[in-house]
């Protein structure tokens, strides 16, 4: 009878793999072998002969007069050599034969004889010196050729930084051998707990394809491909209100933090404002060619800026609604735009795979970004850090502010990215057109956690994408827009315990010891 092979998903095969990796190539990758104490004197043998010999007989000060002459042993087996040679013992001459020149040294017209430096005969060195060299020298001729013997026999990880840069500018060489190097270290992840799905709110008919919370955290807002707006409590997750007019789908919607507006706008053309006091729309604002895909508000100014498939973003004035500029450098759909309060106050993505930073003032663009390969659908803000995060199908990228300077990759979502989302405990959230969910680790870009929520029953695998996800303003719970024509909430799980997925894989030296730890 043939025994029947145990079955594992695919999650603990990757894992097994890593370990078998990590065994064979990473595991003493850090660690120093085990240093052989004789072995050790023989290489350093071979160091001081082949890299001091220049200094190696050099005559070393003994302070006090009544000592006679001083004698060197050569640790080889050489001759002595005397340290008088014929001169009184308080002054030495260096630079000229037998004695090779000390470093850092010369003999000049006005000093046939100087004194060798000891522990305390700097000052004397630096008045027998010109000004200029003593000023330069005087640290770098304060260790003798006696220090270099004394630690001859000892191990290079164990002397002292300070001692290791002393006898490397006694010998005025930069051998970075004789360097206390740092073992590589991993970056040290903040532990965040695992959210989960604790709430689906159904009601729309088409694909959800935006979301905004308004300011006081009562309500939020969704916009659909079954071309309504809804209006949602946030407690309870019931149907407050729905409001109509667009006449495709609402790709964007933006709820004012300075007046009791809405603002939508839709694949229609159109860029709608709401006056939540009468439930229906006050303004519209004209000018764009095709769909508008995306909008914000200004923080501080009243500014709406829109983007659209026309390969231009707009800026209008709230009040009069004018157009103020027609931001165009875009060679493609600009699928997304942010603002912020400080410059770059303009930020957009779009399919032509660039970011532009633009000017609000002169309606011009100060940078553009091109490290993305392929279409830019997603941009976030950090909320405490002049920093920001784009989405696309080749990574997701950090970067810094005001010039746009790079920071890191964020690697391993591979599917087209619609959405990012960040909070101010550093936990970025992106959102994919396959359904899948990743958090990361906004400072050292970690991987934390991953979800994949099963679609609405009755609806099609295929109809799982992620088109928007937002934090409500207390941040503690996550609110996605999907495809399968629902909205998801989701918040911490409080019970989560900090245990390792594999606690006999020794992969956890890298996990848990991070305080990665995976969660039953």
């Amino acid at each position: 009878m043939v025994e029947e092979v145990q079955k594992h998903s695919v999650h603990t095969l990757v894992f097994r793999s890593l370990k078998r990796t990590h065994d064979m190539f990473v595991a003493d990758h850090a660690k120093p072998i085990d240093m052989d104490e004789e072995s050790h004197k023989v290489k350093m043998a071979v160091k001081l002969r082949t890299e001091y010999s220049a200094v190696l007989h050099m005559p070393v000060f003994k302070e006090g007069k009544d000592k006679g002459s001083l004698q060197i042993s050569d640790p080889y087996g050489q001759q002595n050599f005397s340290a008088n040679p014929g001169h009184d013992p308080e002054y030495l001459i260096t630079g000229t034969h037998p004695y090779p020149s000390g470093p850092g040294i010369a003999l000049t017209a006005d000093t046939q004889v100087q004194k060798m430096p000891s522990d305390t005969g700097v000052q004397s060195l630096a008045l027998a010196l010109p000004p200029s060299q003593a000023r330069q020298d005087a640290n770098r001729t304060a260790a003798s050729i006696g220090d270099i013997h004394r630690h001859a026999g000892s191990a290079e990880r164990t002397q002292p930084p300070s001692h290791s840069m002393s006898l490397m500018e006694a010998v005025g060489t930069k051998n970075s051998a004789l360097a206390t190097r740092k073992a590589p270290t991993m970056p040290k992840p903040q532990w965040h707990p695992p959210w989960k799905l604790y709430r689906v709110i159904s009601g729309h008919l088409g694909w959800v394809r935006s979301i905004a919370v308004e300011p006081g955290n009562q309500w939020f807002v969704t916009g659909s491909a079954d071309r309504t707006i809804k209006i949602w409590d946030l407690a309870s997750g019931k149907l407050k209100l729905s409001l109509t007019g667009h006449i495709s789908t609402v790709r964007g919607v933006a709820v004012s933090s300075r007046s009791p507006y809405l603002f939508s706008c839709g694949e229609d053309k159109q860029v709608k404002c709401w006056d939540l006091e009468y439930n229906k729309v006050i303004r519209h604002y004209h000018g764009h060619l095709s769909a508008v895909y995306d909008l914000d508000l200004h923080p501080t100014i009243d500014v709406l800026v829109t983007c659209s498939r026309d390969s231009t973003a707009r800026v209008w004035d709230i009040r009069t609604k004018a157009n103020v500029h027609t931001l165009s450098g875009h060679t493609n759909t600009v699928a997304t735009v942010k603002c912020q309060s400080a410059e770059p106050q303009i930020i957009t993505g779009s399919h032509d795979t660039t970011i532009r930073l633009w000017d609000l003032v002169a309606g011009k663009t100060r940078v553009t970004l091109t490290n993305h390969k392929k279409s830019v659908r997603a941009l976030v803000l950090h909320p405490r850090q002049y920093t920001f995060a784009s989405g696309s199908p080749d990574n997701i990228k950090q970067w810094k502010f005001p010039d746009g300077n790079f920071i890191q990759n964020l690697s391993g979502h591979n599917a087209i990215i619609n959405t990012l989302a960040v909070n101010s405990d550093g936990v970025l959230v992106s959102g994919a057109d396959n359904g899948t969910i990743h958090m990361w680790d906004w400072r050292t870009g970690y991987n934390f956690q991953r979800i994949h929520a099963a679609v609405q029953p009755g609806s099609l695998d295929s109809e799982s994408g992620i088109f928007a996800c937002v934090f409500d303003h207390s941040e503690s719970r996550l609110i996605t827009a999907e495809a399968d024509k629902t909205i998801k909430v989701y918040r911490e799980d409080d019970t989560a315990v900090r245990i390792c997925f594999f606690p006999q894989c020794r992969l956890k030296s890298l996990m848990c010891l991070c305080g990665l730890l995976q969660y039953t």
